[in-house]
């Protein structure tokens, strides 16, 4: 079974394509690819983020508050409506990160997120995490906003999964379409040559790496998808703007 329940650090990083392919010579001696990536270079990630009508969730985000939350439906390429993809809770509490989340098959994941009633519960779904998500749903008129995909390459630390490295690149965001099945197009959020890159982990970043950082001048950012997304369609749509400063009345979910 796939991990459902992720407590971790997240630091994220901008590098170009030069910087990355030099990064892949120095990951063999440690690092070992994400499963994923062992038959493909990079593997498709679609995402739908959901948020209220004034966008609360997604505005108290880019306040940087010490507590902030995201929901969204996560799939690996592009599903059919019975494929298996995950219904995901992400909250960030003073810079940790709490990702707990649940298998469904698309067409039950539309359904909870439509109706807000849990399906019949199958052996593939984590029951406790669908009702979490079935109070959210009852706490807050939550709709798709915001289609999100991107390509990934990922490793592991070799023999463990403490330490995970991704690198982010392609990313496609669209408003219209919001539906995972209907595929993977619509504006690109960064350029051609740039990277995201995440160390995630839950203990300190290992010193061989600390010093590969240094020696490449890599240097961590505040950088979030969604967030940069919104905040560029705040370019298109000036009845929004007044929200920006304002986040007061998003209503938060319970933490984990």
């Amino acid at each position: 079974m796939a991990i459902e329940v992720f407590n971790r650090h997240e630091n994220k990083y901008f590098i170009d394509t030069d910087t990355y392919e030099n990064l892949q010579c120095h990951f063999s001696d440690y690092m070992e690819l994400d499963n994923y990536n062992k038959k493909y270079e990079t593997y498709s990630i679609c995402n739908i983020y959901y948020d209220t009508i004034d966008n609360c969730l997604i505005r108290n985000s880019i306040q940087k508050p010490s507590y902030k939350e995201k929901l969204r439906l996560r799939s690996y390429g592009i599903p059919t409506d019975d494929s298996i993809i995950y219904l995901e809770i992400k909250k960030k509490v003073c810079k940790f990160v709490n990702k707990r989340r649940s298998a469904l098959q698309l067409d039950e994941a539309y359904n909870l997120l439509e109706i807000g009633k849990l399906p019949l519960i199958k052996p593939y779904m984590n029951k406790q995490v669908l009702s979490e998500i079935e109070y959210i749903l009852q706490l807050n008129e939550l709709k798709p906003k915001v289609y999100l995909a991107y390509n990934r390459r990922a490793y592991f630390l070799t023999g463990q999964q403490d330490l995970r490295i991704s690198f982010d690149s392609e990313i496609i965001t669209r408003r219209t379409d919001l539906k995972l099945e209907l595929g993977i197009y619509g504006q690109k959020l960064i350029s051609d040559d740039k990277r995201v890159m995440e160390i995630k982990t839950t203990q300190s970043i290992p010193l061989w790496l600390t010093k590969l950082l240094s020696s490449y001048k890599i240097y961590p950012i505040s950088f979030s998808k969604y967030g940069t997304e919104y905040t560029n369609s705040l370019l298109t749509n000036t009845s929004e703007k007044d929200f920006i400063s304002d986040p007061s009345h998003a209503r938060m979910f319970l933490p984990a």
